[in-house]
């Protein structure tokens, strides 16, 4: 054993920190200080005289005397006088890690040795965390960007020098801002992601950057600010970014393809928008849609990147079991896929067809209407063999419920516009069409001195019939009155439903003698016989109205109104009687103007009063809304019709009194419901376009819900498309304001105009109501339920409500209830209630759904 002296030099080995641990010649310790003694685990007795091999772990044991011997021999070995880490192997079997430094010490011919070893175990463990950490950092395809507390990056991985394209080095030291967003970011932005850091919590955010080419990278950041607690400043950032680019590009794609399928654009334009965003998307990909006609034969609308004459080609060609992969997609109403058109025989016939020759393999999805039949198809070519990839059917998933909505969207306005000229429930021209065959007819006889006479109808008491028996009955009648007058006129003349249950006939080269026969002829036929409807035998009779041109006027717009005073004269004189126009029948107007006075007082005294019409929930039967109706009862002029108030109020500057009225009355009456118990989750309101035209409705709307203690979302503003068509320059700028309040609006009346598409576009809608005249026929007229499946796919694509009007059987709620319509409203439910009518319904509702 060494002799410990009590000199200076064996104290500080026994101080030491670090393990010293002494060998003589035949490998045995000969001294073993008191770290040695921490390290090992053994106490110095235990070690002291035995082979050093007791310490080293066992796998290294049996060549560790000739690893010595052979340095003693040789002088040569790569251990001494330099340092390594060994593991050691602790007495109680655990596994730690030291520095080992062996010094050579000869005297004479004995070789000794000194080891010293400092335990390195933490820095080891640090060493692998830190090595894993880089593994994470590095390998991951996230990127992870650090900076220091100045906003100077510090750290970026390799999946961000893949993305971006810039180096570390050059990147080192600058802020992210500068050289990710630069020239092309938005101050606000950057003040925005300041602010949030000064906030001291992680938040995410998305971000558009360039790449060191220019190149456009969105990503997802999710932005963590690292504080040095104890000097209370900002240490690092830690931001790791998601390239979301391809999501983004999708996102927009279906975001403008959205927004040009509600601004009308041509479905050949969507379809071509479609295509080459989707080839944006997809380099090197060829895009192709193509619609299906009713009758099976092919219609290429979009190939952008295709021969004009290949796409000519196909045109008309018809679908089959074995034509080409859009023919035969279409066919079997499933996905087509070819990996190798020059040997496909699918492709057989088609081969002469000029396609580029470098597109080599072809994939056609069928597009499907609502009913399940292809409408169209949607193909990707590409130019190598092969199938198509993920990402390729993700693109695909979310592109062809777009085709589909075009395609639907297309479809219902071919069927608008053949049939905006006419009336729904007749067929008859309507009143659009009357005044352009009017006019051009006029047109036509102003210089030969022929007369245009214009014959309006109504039919008497038709209001009573539809309150009494219900609008189906009504609607019978109608179409039997339409029925008689168009087999007693003459092949030049043209007969039109021009409203609710008035007619129009127009005759030319007519003296005004034999339009008198012709009228009394008209209203014998209608009511000789009576109309067989429902089991009822209904004598009915009708009214009428003439003018002539040029007698009584010479644009088409007057003579119309003239032949509606006269029609009003003869329903004064009792009915069943025709009436020619006469200057005596201006005393109307000053009948109007009587009747205008009354509804003022009425207005200043507040003796209007609302009625109530519930909206039901189709799927769960639970009470949607409410709409509030303006009703009027004067005690000279008796029950005034809403229609002909609301025009006239319209007409004398009174429509805005009354929707201010309105607005307060129902403010006033929710939370009074409330209190009963009675829960009306909103009422809708109707407001005149002429109160969007100032910002005094947005006053009232704000007073009523504060004084009342409502929410926004108590009350719902009612509009029409004559507000967007509005060419006031408030109008606009009011709907807005309103929905900013957090007030939403609904489009009454959608689908009965030319511009409820572009509506939407510029309005910001919440809610979509399905127009009454879409439900007179909707059971049985196909074309009917092709429009409201239309209404309610625009609704649903847009995120908005849907509500239909005029329900009045459980076969058309039903059908709404299949089409994914949200509520429904009409006598199926109840009938517009008074007050205390509407509150006795609501403690009753839900009645059996």
């Amino acid at each position: 054993m060494v002799e410990q002296t009590g000199d200076l030099s064996w104290a500080a080995l026994n101080q030491a920190i670090d393990a010293v641990i002494f060998i003589d010649q035949a490998n045995c310790i000969t001294y073993f200080n008191p770290a040695a003694e921490r390290l090992f685990g053994y106490a110095r007795a235990e070690v002291l005289g035995r082979n050093v091999r007791c310490l080293v772990p066992l796998e290294l044991r049996e060549p560790h005397d000739d690893f010595i011997d052979a340095h003693r021999v040789t002088g040569q070995d790569k251990i001494v006088g330099t340092s390594r880490e060994v593991a050691i192997e602790h007495k109680d079997g655990s596994r730690l890690w030291g520095m080992l430094s062996l010094s050579r010490a000869q005297v004479g011919d004995a070789v000794n040795y000194a080891a010293f070893i400092r335990n390195v175990t933490d820095e080891v463990a640090r060493r692998a965390e830190l090595y894993i950490l880089s593994l994470v950092a590095n390998e991951t395809d996230r990127v992870v960007l650090v900076t220091d507390g100045q906003l100077r990056i510090i750290y970026v991985n390799r999946a961000f020098t893949q993305l971006f394209g810039y180096s570390r080095d050059e990147i080192a030291g600058q802020s992210p801002l500068a050289f990710l967003v630069g020239k092309y970011g938005d101050a606000a932005i950057e003040n925005r992601l300041r602010q949030k850091v000064r906030e001291r919590v992680p938040f995410s955010e998305e971000l558009l950057c360039r790449s060191k080419a220019d190149r456009q990278v969105w990503v997802s950041a999710a932005i963590s600010p690292v504080y040095d607690r104890e000097r209370n400043e900002l240490g690092n950032i830690v931001a790791v970014l998601t390239d979301i680019t391809e999501s983004k590009q999708i996102d927009t794609l279906q975001r403008e393809v959205l927004a040009a399928v509600t601004a009308d654009v041509p479905l050949t334009h969507v379809a071509e928008l479609i295509c080459r965003k989707v080839e944006a998307i997809l380099p090197g990909v060829i895009c192709s849609i193509i619609a299906v006609s009713k009758d099976g034969r092919l219609h290429p609308l979009a190939a952008p990147s295709l021969p004009e004459d290949y796409a000519e080609a196909l045109e008309g060609l018809p679908i089959g079991p074995g034509v080409g992969s859009c023919g035969t997609a279409a066919f079997r109403g499933e996905p087509v896929v070819v990996t190798d058109i020059a040997t496909s025989p699918l492709w057989a016939p088609f081969r002469h067809l000029p396609l580029p020759p470098d597109l080599v393999a072809c994939w056609s999805i069928p597009v499907k209407n609502r009913t399940g039949q292809v409408a169209g198809t949607f193909a990707l070519y590409f130019r190598e063999r092969r199938a198509p990839g993920p990402w390729h059917e993700h693109i695909m998933e979310r592109c062809v419920p777009l085709c589909a909505l075009a395609l639907e969207r297309s479809e219902a306005e071919d069927q608008i516009a053949r049939l905006s000229s006419l009336d729904a429930l007749t067929g008859l021209p309507n009143r659009s069409r009357l005044l352009e065959t009017l006019a051009s007819t006029m047109a036509e006889v102003g210089e030969t001195g022929e007369t245009v006479v214009c014959l309006i109808l109504d039919v008497d008491h038709f209001k009573d019939v539809n309150d009494t028996l219900g609008h189906s009955t009504g609607d019978q009648i109608l179409l039997e009155f339409a029925r008689r007058l168009t087999v007693q006129l003459r092949g030049a003349d043209m007969v039109a439903r021009i409203g609710g249950d008035e007619f129009a006939v127009l005759l030319r080269g007519c003296a005004a003698e034999e339009a008198a026969l012709i009228a009394e002829r008209l209203l014998e036929v209608l009511s000789m016989a009576p109309v067989a409807v429902q089991g009822l035998h209904l004598t009915m009779s009708a009214s009428i109205g003439i003018a002539i041109y040029p007698l009584h006027a010479t644009d088409a717009e007057t003579v119309l109104k003239h032949a509606d005073a006269a029609l009003y004269e003869a329903k004064r004189d009792g009915r069943g009687k025709f009436h020619f126009f006469t200057e005596d029948l201006n005393l109307k107007a000053q009948s109007r103007l009587v009747l205008g006075v009354a509804l003022r007082e009425a207005i200043i005294h507040r003796q209007l009063r609302l009625v109530f019409q519930p909206q039901v929930s189709i799927k769960s039967g639970a009470l949607h809304g409410v709409e509030a109706l303006t009703r009027w009862s004067d005690p000279v002029h008796g029950e005034v019709p809403a229609p002909r108030f609301i025009a006239l109020a319209e007409e004398y500057g009174l429509i805005e009194s009354i929707d201010h009225w309105a607005i307060e009355e129902a403010c006033r009456l929710i939370p009074r419901w409330r209190a009963l118990g009675l829960d009306v989750p909103h009422v809708s309101v109707n407001v005149s376009p002429v109160s969007f035209r100032s910002n005094a409705v947005l006053e009232v709307i704000a007073k009523a819900l504060e004084v009342n203690g409502l929410q926004p979302a108590d009350l719902r503003v009612e509009i029409t498309e004559r507000v967007m068509m509005d060419q006031h320059p408030n109008s606009l700028n009011t709907a807005r304001a309103i929905e900013a309040m957090g007030v939403h609006l609904a489009m009454d009346d959608f689908g009965t105009g030319y511009s409820s598409l572009s509506s939407l576009a510029q309005l910001p809608i919440a809610e979509l109501k399905i127009d009454r005249s879409f439900m007179l026929s909707l059971e049985e007229d196909a074309n009917a339920q092709a429009l409201a499946t239309a209404v309610i796919r625009i609704g649903h694509s847009l995120g908005m409500t849907v509500v239909a009007e005029g329900v009045e059987t459980k076969a058309q709620l039903d059908l709404l209830g299949q089409l994914n319509c949200h509520a429904a409203q009409g006598f199926l439910f109840a009938r517009p209630l008074e007050v205390p009518e509407f509150e006795a319904w609501l403690r009753q509702w839900p009645a059996p759904h």
